[in-house]
């Protein structure tokens, strides 16, 4: 019937409504709950705490769950803040089954065989279907906290004891894997030093070691950057003329303007080969039959071209953003200098990942590539252009 009608139970937060014979199944909001949900995401994306620390809020605030029994967990959270019901879109086909690829030691003793496979994987997002349901959240916020997420898969602290300024941030000009930090003992004290990993032959069994460059002390490096960083921020004009520099690049060269002009010239001529059409038949110079050959494939080349044209108006808007960044981007350097040397190593590396992207190793030289924080008109984040290699596919 071209109905989507496979909403089941309905998350924290709302209530699923079955289906009637007047109505399609639908989830209801519970306000109470909805209030938490609120919490959950504000807490998350504006007061920076970590999903341990949420669950710790919750328990002491009293905040029952769902069935009242059982205690709030991580897992709990985390699955909240990925799920995109809470901006108004519930996601159907977000999973598919695969084939099973662990063997387990249970499984290999009755062996290896299962009668069913409960294996499956996450389906890409653009084959997900998406059924409207009622907003708790903006998706401004929804997109702030899988941002977060994102990032931390990158930057998460665990098992750190000893935090660095260039964890996480590092990659080799040689060989592309990431660096990673690791520590030896003296006498006197413990030294840090970030290492390739691609100098690890221990990793690499095919092939041995991959690359040469050889660890660099974590002190010495970390300091370095900073005070990079630091220069940086006090020659904010440095920033600012290579914003100028791109959006003249874009004024001169002017490629979407010229595309417009070509598109609006397109549709022009689209729509006089319609209405010529049109007159010939009222005219009785063309068959009904030739008419309707021929109109369906005009209207469709009219509809891209509609559709092209929209998208360089978002593109003209991204460009005003840029524009108004760079009026503002003083101020907000302004902020960073004052507080730079006051600050602890881990506001330091939130400073150095607002305004850093990554920073390329090679045997005699450090590359820093700078970065300024923007997202597009969406909300959506963008996906890193960068390859940070890991030691796991």
């Amino acid at each position: 019937m071209g109905l989507i009608n496979v909403l089941s139970g309905a998350p924290y937060g709302y209530r699923y409504v079955k289906k009637s014979e007047t109505a399609n199944a639908f989830y209801e909001v519970i306000e109470e709950e909805a209030v938490v949900v609120r919490n959950i995401y504000r807490l998350y994306t504006e007061e920076a705490l970590s999903i341990g620390a949420i669950v710790q809020w919750l328990r002491e605030q009293g905040i029952p769950t769902r069935k009242r029994k059982s205690p709030w967990e991580r897992t709990t959270i985390w699955a909240m803040l990925r799920n995109p019901a809470y901006k108004g879109s519930a996601c159907f086909g977000k999973t598919e089954k695969t084939e099973r690829k662990k063997i387990t030691r249970p499984l290999r003793q009755r062996g290896g065989f299962s009668p069913r496979c409960s294996a499956n994987r996450k389906r890409p997002q653009e084959e997900w279907i998406e059924i409207p349901v009622p907003v708790i959240i903006s998706a401004e916020t929804f997109a702030l906290a899988q941002e977060r997420l994102e990032s931390n898969k990158r930057f998460s602290p665990r098992h750190t004891i000893e935090p660095t300024l260039l964890q996480g941030i590092l990659v080799c000009q040689q060989c592309g894997y990431a660096y990673y930090r690791t520590s030896t003992e003296t006498s006197k004290r413990k030294l840090y030093y970030y290492r390739c990993l691609g100098s690890d032959a221990y990793r690499h069994f095919n092939h041995g070691r991959l690359c040469t460059n050889r660890p660099v002390r974590a002190d010495y490096l970390d300091e370095l950057v900073w005070r990079q960083i630091v220069q940086m921020l006090e020659n904010p004009e440095l920033i600012r003329g290579e914003i100028d520099r791109r959006v003249r690049e874009i004024q001169e060269s002017n490629p979407t303007k010229m595309r417009k002009e070509v598109l609006l010239k397109e549709s022009t001529r689209v729509q006089k080969g319609i209405d010529s059409l049109l007159d010939a038949y009222q005219e009785g110079l063309l068959p009904i039959e030739q008419l309707r050959a021929r109109i369906p494939g005009l209207r469709k080349r009219e509809a891209t071209l509609k559709s092209e044209l929209q998208t360089l108006a978002f593109s003209v808007v991204d460009q005003e953003r840029i524009n108004e960044l760079a009026g503002s981007i003083e101020g907000f350097l302004e902020r960073l200098r004052k507080s730079a040397e006051s600050l602890d190593i881990k506001e330091r590396q939130r400073v150095l990942r607002l305004v850093v992207k990554e920073i390329l190793v090679g045997p005699d030289t450090l590359t820093i590539k700078h970065s300024i924080p923007t997202s597009s008109p969406s909300g959506t984040p963008e996906v890193p252009s960068y390859v940070l290699c890991g030691w796991r596919h």
